[in-house]
């Protein structure tokens, strides 16, 4: 039965977008005020399915049925820094060469960006940050990693290059001699939580294969504080689960 289930979620249609974070559609949208999340779905029609989707993201993750999931083969390179502030996030883009194998299906690293507090919760938990490692299929479709941060000692891998975090929106900041393999920020036991989702920002499209993870990993204060002061709270609530299968 469980094979079965996961072979009908795999043959979920994936979505072909290719934009996230910030980067999507034409209206402007916030995560407060007049442009605020419960806004989205009528800023603009390519945002309609903020507010007509059943399977949309952030969800809280709670009550999952145990499942044979694959492994999540990594093959990540180490890459040169290069982030970005995009006005609703700090994003680190991503060289290509890096790619992920889900249960034969290959996904091309993008980027990884950051919210606080989290956008998805565990078991009605939120955890101070979290963040979401974006990839792409050859067909377009997304598989997105969510990794949660929790309270506790400094993240050896965000101390590489968290000193370059730009403050500023639209603010780009590169440099070679800073090398980061996102390898290193995942928790050592890479077990996860399946299901279908959508962007959690406009145009909130859905059919994206979203794995997140099930252990968390540190951030220290001066780490949190210093990223929240840069983007404030940037997480969509958390959305209807619906009919949707949670999957571990």
């Amino acid at each position: 039965m469980q094979k079965k289930i996961i072979g009908m979620l795999g043959c979920t249609a994936l979505v072909a977008v290719s934009a996230w974070a910030g980067a999507s559609g034409k209206a402007h949208w916030e995560y407060s005020g007049h442009e605020g999340p419960e806004h989205w779905g009528a800023l603009s029609v390519d945002y309609s399915v903020c507010a007509t989707g059943k399977n949309q993201t952030p969800i809280n993750i709670t009550n999952a049925i145990e499942a044979d999931l694959p492994t999540i083969e990594l093959s990540y390179k180490a890459v040169p820094l290069d982030i970005i502030n995009n006005g609703h996030t700090v994003q680190v883009n991503y060289a290509a060469g890096s790619t992920i194998m889900v249960g034969g299906h290959s996904f091309d690293l993008l980027q990884f960006h950051f919210h606080t507090p989290s956008e998805n919760h565990i078991d009605a938990k939120s955890y101070p940050m979290e963040a979401h490692l974006v990839h792409k299929d050859k067909n377009g479709a997304l598989g997105v990693i969510g990794v949660m941060f929790e309270d506790g000692t400094e993240n050896s891998f965000l101390a590489k290059f968290w000193e370059k975090l730009p403050e500023k929106a639209h603010a780009h900041v590169t440099d070679d001699a800073i090398q980061l393999n996102v390898a290193e920020m995942l928790p050592k036991k890479q077990e996860y939580y399946r299901f279908n989702g959508s962007l959690t920002t406009p145009p909130c499209s859905e059919g994206v294969y979203w794995m997140v993870m099930k252990e968390a990993v540190s951030i220290s204060q001066d780490q949190k504080v210093k990223i929240h002061k840069i983007m404030g709270d940037n997480n969509r609530p958390i959305q209807p689960l619906n009919a949707r299968l949670l999957l571990k």
